[in-house]
């Protein structure tokens, strides 16, 4: 079963958020001089501290656990979390997904939930379904079904679904196959002209010329950072993947570079890259200097763990599964201590060196 990969797809999806997260926002000429080079934790006194990227990735694995083949099933239980998440004061949460939210308090059904929108809130908790199903067609289905829940715009879709393929890409082939893994997106997107595969097409091939994924970003108008549009996360996401398929530290420090929406951009890395290279492939020192509560590093290993076991064959449609639990006041306390965190980056922004 696909226990390496999912293992080191959280992981890498949590690591990566935690590095990238006291870069958000911030153009890669100020992070540079504000914060130094993201080769360690700089959200709080050393340590790093996960954002919603990694939460919706649990709540998707937490989901996959209680519904592992039924997609309208999970789409009920992850509409479930998200409605509580919500209510959790999370810093930080994307105007589509806390309009969303809303909607599912006010009576709408998964299906309708979501809101036109083409932000990257679908691609960053994709990872995790190329990591961790084998069938792809069933694959394609949980990626729809849990993008549409908050993001109704096909763009958004099509950028999950890129990001699912190639973390599916990574765990099975020891050797990125740029060519079969475009195929496999097209074959997905049934539509060889979109604007999201012409960028994609662009990232592979300045991958292939050896370009950095900062000028990459440059050459695609986005000097002063990704942003949080799909077909701006996705393409960029893509090049770091194919420049560094085996090297997580460089593929997330070199998006992280980029600037913008770093947290997001170095989880759907860590995401991809961590679902090939597995937990031993993601820096010790980098695992250990998260230090958060009540999902901790430890925590989440245990859910790709838990998640795993669920889907061996030997174990799908045995008995129901009970995901590993939370203490919702426990998240409300660590959120409103996580808030007063970056407040505080906030208006340490405020200051030189600008």
């Amino acid at each position: 079963m696909n226990y390496k990969s999912i293992v080191g797809c959280m992981l890498g999806t949590a690591v990566g958020d935690a590095l990238g997260l006291p870069y958000e926002g911030l153009r890669p000429d100020r992070a540079a001089r504000l914060l130094g080079p993201p080769t360690r934790h700089r959200f709080f006194l050393g340590h790093g501290m996960i954002s919603d990227d990694t939460e919706h990735t649990c709540m998707v694995a937490q989901s996959l656990m209680e519904s592992p083949s039924d997609v309208d099933q999970f789409a009920k239980r992850f509409a479930w979390r998200l409605r509580w998440w919500i209510l959790g004061l999370p810093a930080g949460v994307g105007k589509a997904t806390a309009r969303s939210g809303i909607k599912l308090w006010l009576g709408a059904k998964p299906q309708t939930s979501g809101v036109f929108s083409a932000g990257n809130g679908p691609a960053m908790r994709a990872a995790i379904f190329g990591a961790a199903i084998d069938d792809r067609s069933l694959m394609l289905d949980f990626v729809r079904a849990s993008s549409r829940l908050t993001h109704s715009d096909p763009k958004a879709e099509q950028g999950a679904i890129a990001v699912a393929l190639a973390a599916r890409h990574a765990r099975t082939f020891p050797t990125v196959d740029h060519k079969l893994w475009l195929k496999d997106v097209e074959k997905a997107l049934n539509n060889e002209q979109s604007e999201l595969l012409n960028r994609i097409r662009a990232s592979i091939d300045s991958a292939q010329s050896n370009e950095s994924t900062r000028d990459f970003a440059d050459s695609q108008g986005l000097s002063r950072g990704i942003t949080g549009y799909t077909l701006h996360t996705v393409p960029l996401a893509i090049h770091a993947w194919l420049s560094s398929p085996n090297d997580y530290r460089q593929a997330v420090t070199s998006i992280i570079e980029c600037g913008g929406d770093a947290d997001t951009t170095a989880a759907i890395v860590g995401g991809i890259v961590g679902a090939g290279v597995g937990r031993d492939g993601i820096a010790t020192e980098w695992l250990d200097g998260i230090q958060d509560w009540p999902r901790s590093i430890m925590w989440i290993e245990h859910l790709a763990e838990k998640l795993a076991d669920t889907l061996e064959p030997t174990s799908l449609g045995t008995t129901p599964n009970k995901a590993p639990w939370i203490n919702p006041l426990a998240v409300v306390l660590r959120n409103l201590a996580f808030l007063m965190i970056v407040l505080f980056h906030g208006f340490r922004r405020l200051a030189p060196p600008y």
